[in-house]
């Protein structure tokens, strides 16, 4: 039997249990006027951006500002805050570059540089201090998106032609690019490697903290990192043009990313991202199958890569829909399903369905509904979305992440949360306007 008579099998008992995907059932008008019609969502946006317009950290817990955060909000920050301030922000990420073309994970005033990170220093920013969490291969590949998403929203690509010590931002962003290339390419699979996490998570197992690398870390493959580097290789084409001398080069490498993820990542038969590709072996017991392991994040940030076909598209929000139940979860911003069993990561807070292994965090889910909606997939995403917007206004706020029994945990103003959630929105709405 083959995989695609599986699935309809699959699909026939799900939608009897009442687990399947639910299809498009209303007509594009009914479903655009419910759309208009509904007043949750000019509230949550309006409360999305009174966030954003009162900094760039990451949230009420955070005092650092993260290129992975401001790269999912910087748009609707954008339309709330000044944009050379923002414009700054950005820049500074390029004076704590390295000389290898590396680039920090965030940056925070000096005086509150009080946690245990091994502090990076700028010379023409001495009251800041950066950090770099090393465990993850995505700080590169969000500055460059965020730069795009940056020019792409005010026009002023002048940014690129800015020089920070000495050299612009436009061959500053070739660096980051290349900086994965030398230094996190493994040759036999053609792909990009970081440490071990669980999907998008920035936590090993091996260590009690678990951002750095180290002795202990186990390098492997993930679907998250390799589809981060080719949204940030298309985005950089983009910047620089398609007719660019070197534009024909890196769409040769992001192609070639692409078909080795679809290799030795996709699951063809199970529909699904393989967890990881291990290049010297796993931090985990021998006998446990992580291939069950579902990555919602990942997943999400394929799509936006463009490694998954519509068709594709439908069976893992399917996925997602059935994983969310399941694990009795309030939304598909689930991370993990099912989580990695207690005590397989040495920090305290990677238990079973707690932070990133198998919390529910809007800032991925809806990254997915942004997708959905991208892709066509309207009153799919729109329904998907409703738990995430009701829990905003049950909560009074953009919490960082939620228990699968819908708790509210983590920082109280997550603006990664906020970022997201309220694009989600505002393209929900411009699809409804022009019906």
């Amino acid at each position: 039997m083959n995989s695609v008579c599986r699935w309809t099998i699959w699909l026939v008992c799900m939608g009897i249990m009442g687990l399947a995907p639910t299809g498009a059932t209303t007509s594009d008008s009914d479903l655009a006027k419910e759309i208009l019609a509904n007043e949750e969502l000019p509230k949550v946006l309006a409360r999305g951006k009174a966030i954003l317009r009162t900094g760039l950290n990451a949230g009420s817990g955070y005092g650092e500002v993260w290129i992975r955060d401001l790269n999912t909000f910087i748009e609707l920050a954008l339309e709330v805050q000044d944009r050379d301030q923002i414009r700054e922000s950005l820049l500074i990420f390029f004076h704590f570059q390295g000389d290898d073309g590396n680039i920090i994970d965030g940056y925070i005033p000096a005086k509150k540089a009080t946690g245990g990170y091994e502090y990076i220093l700028s010379a023409q920013i001495p009251e800041l201090r950066g950090h770099k969490n090393t465990v993850e291969t995505d700080q590169e590949a969000s500055l460059v998106q965020a730069i795009k998403r940056y020019v792409q929203t005010t026009g002023d690509s002048s940014i690129l032609r800015e020089k920070v010590n000495g050299l612009n931002v436009q061959d500053r962003l070739e660096q980051a690019l290349r900086f994965l290339l030398a230094h996190r390419y493994d040759a036999k699979y053609g792909l990009i490697w970081g440490a071990t996490t669980s999907d998008w998570g920035d936590v090993q197992p091996e260590h009690s903290w678990g951002v750095r690398l180290d002795e202990s870390s186990h390098r492997a493959i993930d679907i998250y990192d390799n589809a981060m580097f080719v949204i940030a290789v298309n985005d950089y084409v983009e910047l620089i043009g398609p007719d660019s001398d070197k534009a024909a080069e890196w769409k040769a490498i992001a192609a070639k990313i692409k078909a080795n993820t679809r290799e030795h990542l996709w699951d063809a038969a199970r529909h699904k991202f393989r967890p990881h590709v291990y290049l010297e072996g796993s931090p985990f017991p021998a006998d446990f199958d992580e291939e069950r392991i579902y990555y919602h994040g990942g997943t999400a940030t394929a799509i936006e890569a463009g490694m998954l076909t519509n068709e594709e598209i439908l069976l893992v929000l399917g996925d997602m829909i059935n994983n969310m139940r399941f694990a009795g979860a309030g939304s598909i911003g689930l991370t993990v399903y099912p989580p990695y069993p207690d005590g397989y990561f040495k920090n305290k807070g990677m238990g079973r369905f707690s932070y990133q292994n198998g919390g529910d965090w809007t800032w991925f889910g809806g990254r997915m509904i942004q997708q959905l909606i991208a892709h066509g997939y309207i009153e799919q995403a729109y329904r998907q979305m409703l738990p995430m917007v009701e829990r905003v206004e049950k909560n009074n706020g953009f919490f960082e992440w939620y228990t699968v029994t819908s708790e509210p945990r983590g920082s109280g103003l997550f603006r990664g949360s906020a970022g997201v959630l309220g694009k989600a929105i505002q393209m929900l709405q411009a699809w409804a306007e022009q019906q």
